[in-house]
């Protein structure tokens, strides 16, 4: 008999440990989706819209997911736990939706507070007015497959990542915060009014799961690599939305940042002050090359010319000398003709005196 009930017991501890390990990754991505695609259908949400609400529900569901069982069993920290999720997820939609659109998702309670429990076990209330869970108005988001939870709260200092981005409109004016909320027990009783919690459980215990806003989980960078927004401007669609920048967002410079653009003035102005030298280089150069030309052509007019003026002195040389030659040659003749004038006259002078 003890046999028998040991066995038993194993068996519904096993039972429990699968349905709490029972919802994957992927289970959490297509639930996710789901609650999404009919929130961008009735709350008209554009491409971006869809993306980060894509991104606030798989946070709150992914927290949630291990408590929720708990929540069943009747424990009071799984219930506080629950409610803190739901807080958080609110919030961070508050800084996405515009102020009718959140008032909208205020009116819905299977969007502004998704899960019941009813028959001890959890689900979503958005299957009660969407049975067919095979029906889908938009296709994937942009990062269906590659979003592990980088923009939760517990990587950005417990803050909101998504306040800021959206600053073409106008948001709701203050925090709706559940538990805030006059009609916090009656919201409990409608979602959890079918459990019985049990008395000496509000205190946490060492093994329970991680409370919400304290995750452990992979993607703690604040960015995802290789990845950018869609932007805001059309519904989802069931093709991928286009890329682009995120507005609003900013990196801190780096401390060697600041030196860059005096190291880009800086090579800028040696830049300059190289071509300046090789323009006054080449300036001189060429003016250098202009003066010899020049001084080759005067030299070369000088030498043309003196050579000019020597040939016409040669010249002049040349006819004077032919007639110095001509006079000497008219004077000789002249003197050879009175040579022969005297001779002859001599000779006449000597006849007579014979006679």
């Amino acid at each position: 008999m003890k046999r028998i009930l040991f066995l038993l017991f194993a068996v519904g501890l096993t039972a429990n440990m699968t349905v709490m390990a029972g919802m994957s990754t992927g289970k959490v991505r297509k639930e996710t989706r789901f609650l999404t695609d009919k929130m961008a259908y009735e709350l008209s949400l554009s491409t971006q819209q869809y993306n980060d609400a894509y991104e606030i529900n798989y946070d709150f569901i992914y927290s949630v997911r291990n408590i929720m069982d708990y929540v069943a069993r009747g424990y009071e920290w799984a219930l506080d736990d629950y409610y803190e999720a739901l807080d958080i997820r609110n919030d961070d939609l508050r800084w996405v939706l515009s102020d009718a659109q959140y008032r909208r998702f205020l009116g819905a309670e299977y969007f502004y507070r998704p899960i019941y429990v009813t028959g001890g076990k959890w689900s979503f209330r958005v299957y009660i007015h969407y049975p067919n869970h095979s029906l889908f108005y938009f296709g994937v988001p942009y990062h269906y497959r590659t979003y592990c939870g980088a923009h939760y709260r517990p990587h950005f200092h417990h803050a909101s990542y998504y306040r800021g981005r959206y600053t073409n409109f106008n948001h709701y004016s203050a925090p709706h915060r559940v538990r805030d909320q006059r009609v916090y027990h009656s919201y409990r009783r409608s979602d959890f009014g079918s459990v019985r919690f049990r008395p000496n459980t509000s205190m946490r215990p060492h093994n329970a799961p991680t409370r919400p806003g304290h995750s452990s989980r992979p993607g703690a960078s604040a960015t995802r690599p290789g990845t950018s927004r869609p932007s805001t401007a059309t519904r989802p669609d069931t093709s991928r939305p286009g890329t682009t920048t995120r507005p609003g967002t900013s990196t801190r410079p780096r401390p060697e940042a600041s030196s860059g653009p005096n190291r880009e003035s800086g090579k800028t102005s040696s830049s300059s002050r190289e071509s300046s030298s090789r323009r006054n280089n080449s300036s001189g150069s060429y003016n250098r090359n202009n003066s010899s030309e020049r001084n080759n052509r005067s030299s070369s007019r000088g030498n043309s010319s003196r050579s000019n003026s020597s040939r016409s002195s040669s010249s002049s040389t040349r006819s004077n000398v032919s007639s110095g030659q001509t006079e000497r040659r008219s004077s000789s003749g002249s003197t050879r003709g009175n040579n022969t004038q005297s001779s002859s006259r001599s000779s006449e002078r000597s006849s007579s005196s014979r006679r």
